[in-house]
């Protein structure tokens, strides 16, 4: 193996894309109907919109830190230099067991669809062939790996682009049998905003989930050509696509399907005809639905895999580079490629898919949950990162100007993703608390993430002793 050094080979397109195919997964296909059932129309829209708006903040100020230092440890990296090493330990090990119990879950996910099509082959058989194609696909060139990202989330944009188009027409009149301009889901019962608070807190969580994963292209940095230019270009294109993607998305949903529509009550991730996406289509008359939202659905799972693979290994890569892993771990072939740290995490993966199908399966679940945290931890991080990286770079002298790209937001941006990612947080069991009915059980499988988060940030700060970094001590380079 050749110097611990990955390549630079990522194009702006293949940056784009690969942030575009990390949020647009089962979020938008499937769980954008559970949050209109849960929240109506109005509340879904809003909870939507405001999530929108913090995850712009969250990409402008990533994307500020990474075109001035382009590091594959992205936030983790920027959470030593900025805030405390300790922190920086906490959230990259919390980064990787997210990302690899994410590809534990995404395999599984694949290979239940699969089950469904072709009974007479066992779901561990269809986990292992995806398993080894993940794998296959992450032990290529970081240039062929971005090249196959880039055609898979194409596939989804394209889904997405045909769902929203065809949604139009059915709401003007123009397909199928539903009365022009209706606005009938608006009115009825307690819409829009069903449930009243209740429902939109729960819905602001179901949406933080959906959009999880747009800051990978923050990991992308460290293999990107000209990550000056790539990144503040990615972080413009993106955002207004995503942006674009679900709120239309949302409205075209919020006319044509009642929050009290039987097939979305008790939908599940792996239910393709609850889709709302399935729904509107077979509306309009396309009576393939079901059977193309199964192969959409099916490639959205894949490439989401394939994101939380890469994802895992190179922040385990990062790890190692820091010296808070065996750095046998840090090493690279000749193509760039982190051999030991993906054998590593793909190892994680296993053992925790296995976890899943062997006793009553507490343990995958608690990972689970650990894992779903995570996401918000890392945002939080962002937000917390960037807040003390434009103050120390203030207080050392250095002018706004002289950054290759900064975002105007400041200091409202970071300060209302921080307040939002809190409240998201604490209030996952909003419902339960409001009701009376906390369960024990289930308090602790939310937020067991927290805990073990809570006990990496101390336990790294005992053992070495580390301290807030001082501002005019934070480096940039």
């Amino acid at each position: 193996m050749s110097k611990n050094t990955l390549h630079r080979r990522l194009k702006a397109r293949h940056v784009a894309m690969i942030a575009i195919g990390g949020s647009i997964g089962s979020g938008i296909f499937i769980a954008s109907g559970t949050a209109i059932q849960m929240a109506g129309p109005g509340g879904a829209l809003l909870a939507y919109s405001i999530i929108s708006l913090m995850v712009y903040f969250l990409m402008t100020s990533l994307g500020e830190m990474s075109t001035l230092i382009p590091s594959t440890g992205s936030f983790c990296d920027y959470a030593s230099r900025f805030v405390d090493p300790a922190f920086g330990f906490a959230m990259s090990y919390n980064y990787w067991i997210n990302w690899a119990v994410t590809t534990a879950v995404d395999l599984s996910a694949a290979a239940l669809i699969m089950h469904t099509w072709f009974p007479a082959y066992s779901f561990l058989f269809w986990t292992a062939l995806f398993f080894v194609l993940i794998l296959a696909l992450n032990f290529a060139s970081v240039g062929f790996y971005g090249e196959m990202q880039y055609w898979f989330s194409g596939i989804k944009v394209v889904a997405v682009i045909l769902f929203i188009l065809v949604g139009i027409f059915v709401i003007l009149g123009l397909l199928g049998h539903q009365k022009p301009l209706d606005i009938s889901n608006w009115t009825m019962g307690d819409a829009p905003f069903h449930k009243g608070w209740v429902g939109f807190i729960s819905v602001l969580m179901i949406a933080g989930f959906s959009f999880q994963g747009t800051e990978i292209f923050g990991i992308t940095a460290g293999e990107t050509k000209d990550p000056g230019t790539s990144i503040p270009r990615a972080v413009r294109s993106v955002f207004w696509r995503i942006l674009l993607f679900y709120i239309l998305s949302m409205g075209v949903i919020s006319f044509l399907i009642p929050y009290n529509d039987p097939l979305l009550i008790g939908a599940s991730t792996t239910n393709i005809g609850a889709s709302p996406f399935t729904m509107i289509f077979k509306m309009a008359g396309l009576h393939f639905a079901e059977v193309t939202m199964t192969l959409v659905v099916l490639l959205a799972i894949l490439s989401a895999a394939n994101s939380s693979m890469y994802t895992a290994t190179r922040t385990l890569w990062h790890i190692a580079e820091e010296g808070n892993a065996p750095k046998c771990l840090a090493k690279v072939t000749k193509h760039g490629i982190p051999v030991p740290a993906l054998l590593l995490s793909s190892a994680v993966s296993a053992i925790v898919f296995l976890s899943s199908i062997f006793g009553q399966g507490q343990f995958f679940v608690w990972l689970l949950n650990m894992s779903s945290l995570t996401g918000f931890i890392a945002w939080f991080g962002i937000a917390l990162c960037h807040y003390r990286f434009r103050k120390a770079y203030i207080a050392q002298g250095y002018k706004l100007s002289d950054l290759p790209y900064y975002t105007r937001g400041f200091p409202f941006g970071p300060i209302f993703a921080l307040c939002l990612c809190v409240l998201v947080v604490l209030g996952q069991q909003f419902d339960a608390w409001i009701s009376h009915s906390v369960n024990i059980d289930n308090l602790i499988g939310t937020y067991i993430g927290l805990p073990a988060f809570i006990l990496l940030y101390l336990g790294y700060k005992l053992y070495r002793g580390t301290k807030l970094v001082p501002l005019n001590k934070c480096k940039f380079n």
